[in-house]
């Protein structure tokens, strides 16, 4: 709670608050649990923001699940220590490196991903599967069974990864009592409870119908309105299933390897050795490395210790941590890492960004054996002193005594704690949401903003959706508007009310008359003949009103196509404004493009130098717009450098647009003579780029 996020941040935290504030679906498989009892959760009058509400949710499932953790290793110590505060002790060193490693920790103080609901579920199901190891033949057990059945699939209704446990669970009841699954009975039962588990799946289609304005995937057969037959029908239900197996991120199939398996593993173990030093610039690479070395020695002896003293349980979490670990790798299949194996440069495909957060799960349960190790390591100081005292007795007697003169070396679970408390804390974050602001406020009422993928999409649909900012305009993912189900919601997206009040001051003073509708002229009928894509075999021209753009031989996606049609249907009515101009060069827009702070607005006509126009490296740059933006919009420079550091590399482009807009904007000013408002604007500029590290950019504007 003393590092939570106050607001949204980067990646997927912005989408899931967003979804669980208006009932909607997120990207697929959609997170149905998740958005229900988060969005019950949000519901509770605590006194804080929404975002901060659902950001705390998170924490306390992530905090549960430690707790949790506890109780498993004291359990296995049950079987090795008799003193019951030893037991306490070792449980909590496992509360400690659990809840503390880099990956857990950033991952609880933001609602960036549903797994804390998987982590949590993770542990329910070991606490039971403990239970049922130790007595197979209970009256109770086979309802322990049934209830790990229905966990498992309520778990998959939230993410496939509330099936991990499956194969933990058949390799304990096989190696402990494998007669177990000749019940037939049982097992139906079990498999019963598991799609019981899956019915909230059931909300997508039945929500989805309903249009809300997060509807990824739409799996619903409904056109305008919702009924009850189209929710069972078979369009709904192709729809669905596309959307819980991920259809539309077409993922190789797993002997498909997109990285050499030992460069896989190798990128779990870059994440492994993040977890005891989060070190984000290679400023303490050897203790890192180090510390990881210790930790994986501490965890093995664990396994070691957990495979000697409670072997009916080992069965089960043995095999849970090798899904979590080499098998959880095989079967992610990614490709290199944002950072990983820098000197192969482009000549690999690479993830978008690090993903170390598939592993959250692995690094919270490990924390058992990483406790199991430190147990370990504590009882064979205390055995060596005691022996070194050899008749002694003290007051506590000579094995008590011993074993509190070395618990000291219990401190070794603290090492996390005070290692990533920089690197893991969200405390006092605004940045993402300032900027998701500031972008926002950045074009004019009723605009299309197109832009690039989820950096620059989520927050802004955070802004809107949570805290009602500028709903006027329709944001417009080029990731997205290549998909059926995309094009189908803008035409269907109703136009929101500007409310110029709380809008930007530069767009007051004038009437800006509402939209009759939506930017797309055409049915749904129409939207849903658009095809995949079309091939040009030689260049063709389109022209509107003043715009004639080239669009070169090649293939033309289904977004393009529909920005095409925005473009003959809405505009100028409809501003179109871009986050970057690469999309709308590649269909010839380029010479149309008015570089206004960090967008690029579409113009009627093409664009040239003038009085307050002026040429830059690609485009044109409007002086006037832009210092309007920077002295009464832009509030995220401020908060960046309050933040002090930006360790999110993949994310530092944000940072860095903000600094070569007032780099331009200061260039500006010193040639109109107002250097010292460009020494204001460069004092800006130089702490932001301090605090995103943008070093290559500081030696730029350096010289």
């Amino acid at each position: 709670m003393a590092t939570l996020a106050p607001t949204t941040a980067m990646w997927d935290t912005s989408e899931y608050i967003a979804a669980v504030k208006v009932l909607g679906l997120p990207h697929p498989p959609g997170n149905p649990l998740f958005v229900l009892i988060g969005h019950a959760f949000g519901l509770l009058p605590i006194p804080m923001s929404y975002a901060a509400r659902i950001n705390m949710f998170v924490a306390l499932l992530m905090a549960v699940s430690a707790g949790l953790w506890f109780l498993v290793t004291e359990r296995i110590l049950s079987h090795w220590l008799e003193r019951r505060w030893q037991r306490v002790a070792g449980g909590l060193a496992a509360v400690l490196v659990g809840a503390t490693s880099f990956t857990v920790w950033n991952q609880s103080v933001a609602a960036e991903k549903v797994y804390a609901v998987n982590v949590l579920g993770m542990a329910i199901v070991t606490i039971i599967m403990q239970r049922w190891s130790a007595a197979p033949d209970s009256p109770r057990a086979s309802r322990l069974l049934v209830l790990v059945a229905f966990l498992a699939g309520l778990g998959y209704a939230n993410h496939p990864a509330g099936f991990l446990v499956l194969p933990a669970v058949g390799v304990a009841i096989l190696a402990i009592r494998p007669r177990t699954l000749l019940r037939g009975r049982l097992m139906l039962a079990c498999f019963g409870a598991l799609l019981l588990g899956l019915t909230p799946f059931a909300f997508e289609p039945i929500r989805a119908a309903h249009f809300p304005p997060m509807n990824e995937g739409e799996p619903t057969g409904c056109a305008t309105h919702f009924e009850w037959s189209c929710t069972f029908s078979e369009l709904t239900a192709t729809r669905l299933w596309d959307n819980i197996q991920r259809r539309q991120y077409q993922k190789p199939a797993v002997l498909q390897r997109q990285a050499p398996l030992p460069a896989q593993v190798g990128l779990f173990w870059r994440y492994f050795e993040w977890q005891w030093l989060r070190d984000a610039y290679g400023e303490h690479g050897g203790a890192q490395r180090a510390l990881a070395l210790v930790a994986l020695a501490l965890a093995l002896a664990g396994a070691r210790e957990h495979w000697r003293r409670d072997r009916s349980s080992f069965w089960y979490f043995g095999t849970l941590m090798f899904s979590l670990t080499l098998g959880l790798v095989f079967y992610l299949n990614f490709k290199y890492s944002w950072g990983q194996a820098p000197e192969l440069g482009r000549s690999v495909a690479r993830e978008p960004r690090e993903r170390d957060y598939f592993f959250v799960w692995t690094f919270s349960a490990l924390s058992v054996w990483m406790a199991l190790g430190i147990v370990a390591l504590w009882q064979g100081a205390a055995g060596a002193l005691a022996r070194r005292w050899k008749g002694e007795e003290g007051a506590l007697g000579r094995g008590d005594r011993a074993w509190l003169v070395t618990a000291p070396v219990l401190a070794i679970a603290l090492v996390p704690l005070f290692a990533n408390a920089r690197q893991a804390s969200r405390r006092g974050e605004t940045f993402t949401r300032d900027w998701a602001v500031d972008l926002l406020n950045s074009v004019e009422p009723y605009a299309v903003l197109i832009t690039n993928g989820d950096n620059d999409t989520f927050p802004l649909w955070y802004a809107q959706d949570v805290e009602g900012v500028r709903r006027d305009v329709i944001v417009a993912v080029t990731t997205y508007i290549d998909m059926d189900w995309f094009v189908r919601q803008i035409v269907r997206r109703p136009v929101y009310e500007y409310d110029a009040e709380r809008g930007p001051s530069i767009f007051r003073g004038r009437e800006w008359p509402r939209p009759p509708g939506s930017p797309l002229a055409m049915t749904l009928a129409q939207a849903d003949s658009i095809p995949d894509v079309i091939a040009l075999r030689e260049p063709q021209r389109f022209v509107h009103d003043g715009i004639s753009a080239i669009v070169g031989p090649g293939y033309l996606s289904r977004g393009q196509m529909v920005l095409l049609r925005m473009i003959q249907d809405g505009f100028p009515q409809r501003p179109i404004y871009f986050s970057s101009g690469s999309y709308a060069e590649t269909l010839g827009l380029g010479p149309y493009l008015l570089t206004q702070g960090m967008v690029q607005k579409l113009m009627p006509d093409s664009v040239h130098a003038e009085p307050g126009i002026l040429p830059m490296p690609s485009g044109y740059f409007d002086v006037a717009r832009t210092e309007a933006l920077w002295d009464s919009v832009y509030t995220a420079p401020r908060a960046l450098i309050a933040q002090g550091d930006w360790v999110d590399r993949p994310s530092a482009g944000i940072a860095f647009g903000y600094a070569l807009t007032g780099q331009l904007l200061a260039q500006v000013l010193h040639q109109r003579g107002e250097a010292a408002k460009a020494d204001s604007v460069m004092q800006t500029v130089d702490g932001m780029a301090k605090a995103a590290r943008l070093d290559d950019f500081l030696k730029t504007i350096s010289r």
